[in-house]
């Protein structure tokens, strides 16, 4: 039975949601994570990205004694994540290296004085003896470590200051510690806990389902006019993130963008620190903008309306993939992840595993990440499932929101064909020692005849011509999944084709191959759609389509005004909902999900007065 003390700090907790942050209701365990760090506990906490982390620790900073201490390892959003909290009344600040000698002085004031309810700080800041004689002197009501996965050393976005971080249970027992990240493995969960000396930890872990984001992976043809055509026919407008895995593709494939009518901005470490800075803050105030990237962009972004998150290379990893492609549709509207994907990946990936720095150890790591990208890739299963499956979440379920189930593959027994292959490879490297690209092997089995082909004599081999049943792009098709499943391999810095151990049970007739056919035309979801329309205003009646307009007009006016994202005055969902609802008092705004004390006060008779004009 629950003691006065809980109740009436539940009590708490769901006051400050609907007075402040404007919602009525929690959501997932959201209330068990914050009545148990509120009671003092240390937590872990897995929950999707855009699944209300934040609450998570906000709400304790609001109902707790003391200034709550986040550790953040993104320097350039603090700045936007104080701006936010502040437009609902919290007073928050940060203290990094972009700051003033006088704003920090402001800031440490204000923390000791307990000003402040919350404090961003960057994992570095707490290897200096002056942050921590600074906390020291305040009084600290919780620790939330943000971005937890940053701690892994073998994960995607490790951080090596994340290391040190066991020391705040050391230098301050009493204080409740509270992890979050949005992707991790029952693995990376155990490393994240022993790391962070938080084995004493609950552990809360959400269903990483996101079932907003539809799954898309097709076949790599011409990777850029493919995703010129999704931009068009599917996003037009739309905001939205696209990674490359090169800088010089980045920069390639913007310029091809914006030459095509696109409002594209390029993000890379090659770039300086100044243009960084300017394009990230424009992708986040503007709206409609798309931003290429290296993986170094989009940790912490909270930008909910992008639409899209689109990639031109293979990730490394199943936890990279789930990580970037989670930054779509944060605000829970239908969102698209979508990824082209070829044999030149697949081959430019061993490669790189064959010469990365590291031990045996840490190459098989890396090969075995890539073998469960490559066969979330290759399945013909629902992608839904097979995803949630890698993260320890069981469903037999299909989804119907991805692009097996959309439109479903065949499989076909390619036992044959991949005998056929392997032949060719092994003749080369058998009879003629001599090892050749895909390239070369199937215009091999295709009995091509070229200036290669007659050089090497290859036209004489016994394999020559057998492969005329299966197209070129089919052929390509069966190295990849070949290569995917290990059956072979690259090879040396050309990336030549070699045999492996499981080669001989194809060859030897012990094992039977099945591939995957791709289905001539890929799954979209808005095929439907009529032309430029937008994703967020696609259920609304014309009437509130055309009241939601007029409110995203307003509030990107207000935004510019105030220097904010527009996204920290409100959110689409909370624009679609008054734009349906269409209230005439301040009363009815305030029932609006969104709509916290603070916006009501500050916004509330300027949105009356843009739904009352004709």
């Amino acid at each position: 039975m629950a003691s006065p003390t809980d109740l009436r700090a539940a009590s708490d907790a769901l006051d400050v949601l609907g007075r402040v942050f404007g919602y009525d209701a929690f959501r997932g365990f959201q209330q068990d994570v914050i009545d148990h760090v509120v009671a003092g506990g240390d937590a872990l906490v897995l929950m999707p990205t855009g699944g209300g982390k934040s609450l998570c620790y906000q709400i304790p900073a609001l109902v707790r004694d003391g200034v709550a201490v986040v550790v953040s390892p993104l320097i350039a959003l603090m700045q936007d994540q104080v701006d936010a909290l502040t437009a609902v009344g919290v007073r928050a600040g940060f203290l990094n290296s972009t700051q003033t000698l006088d704003a920090r002085r402001r800031v440490e004031a204000a923390f000791v004085a307990g000003e402040l309810d919350l404090l961003y700080l960057a994992p570095e800041a707490l290897g200096v003896r002056s942050t921590l004689a600074l906390l020291d002197r305040g009084r600290i009501s919780l620790f939330a470590i943000d971005e937890a996965h940053c701690v892994s050393q073998w994960g995607h976005d490790f951080r090596p200051d994340y290391l040190a971080l066991s020391m705040l249970h050391e230098r301050w027992p009493e204080v409740p510690r509270i992890a979050l990240t949005a992707t991790a493995t029952s693995a990376t969960r155990t490393e994240i806990a022993t790391r962070l000396n938080l084995d004493g930890a609950r552990h809360f872990v959400a269903s990483f389902d996101r079932p907003n984001i539809q799954y898309r992976i097709v076949p790599k043809r011409e990777p850029r006019k493919q995703l010129l055509t999704l931009l068009r026919d599917e996003h037009p407008g739309d905001a939205g993130i696209v990674y490359c895995l090169s800088r010089a593709s980045v920069d390639k494939t913007a310029e091809f963008l914006t030459a095509n009518g696109v409002a594209a901005l390029p993000y890379h470490a090659g770039l300086d620190a100044g243009t960084r800075a300017r394009n990230q803050q424009r992708f986040l105030r503007e709206d409609g903008l798309v931003m290429v990237a290296t993986i170094a962009f989009g940790m912490g972004i909270d930008k909910p309306d992008v639409r899209f998150v689109a990639h031109l290379d293979l990730p490394k990893s199943v936890e990279g993939y789930y990580q970037e492609t989670g930054r779509a549709g944060r605000d829970g509207l239908p969102s698209t992840a979508w990824l082209a994907y070829g044999l030149q990946d697949v081959v430019q990936q061993r490669k790189m595993i064959e010469t990365s720095d590291g031990d045996l150890a840490h190459r098989r790591n890396l090969a075995a990440h890539l073998d469960a990208m490559l066969a979330l890739c290759e399945t013909v299963r629902c992608r839904r499932v097979q995803l949630l499956e890698y993260f320890g979440e069981t469903t037999t379920a299909a989804c119907g929101n991805c692009d097996t189930c959309l439109t479903p593959p065949e499989s076909w027994d390619g036992t044959v064909a991949a005998q056929k292959l392997l032949s060719a490879v092994f003749r080369l490297d058998r009879e003629r020692n001599q090892r050749f690209g895909a390239g070369h092997c199937i215009d091999i089995l295709l009995g091509k005849q070229n200036d290669k082909i007659s050089q090497y004599g290859h036209d004489s081999l016994t394999v020559f011509g057998i492969g005329s049943e299966l197209s070129e792009a089919e052929w390509r098709g069966v190295v990849r999944q070949l290569l995917a499943e290990g059956l072979l391999a690259v090879e040396g810095d050309y990336g030549t084709l070699a045999l492996t151990e499981a080669s001989a049970d194809v060859l030897g007739r012990r094992r039977t191959v099945t591939l995957r056919r791709e289905p001539e035309k890929p799954a979209s979801s808005r095929s439907s759609k009529p032309r430029g329309s937008s994703t967020v205003v696609a259920e609304l009646t014309p009437a509130a389509a055309s009241l939601f307009e007029r409110l995203r007009g307003w509030r990107a006016s207000s935004a510019k005004e105030q220097g904010v994202p527009a996204y920290v005055i409100f959110h689409d969902a909370t624009l679609r909902q008054i734009a349906s609802d269409a209230p005439s008092t301040l009363a009815d705004l305030s029932r609006v999900s969104g709509v916290g004390e603070n916006k009501l006060a500050k916004y509330g008779e300027q949105i009356l007065a843009v739904l009352a004009t004709d």
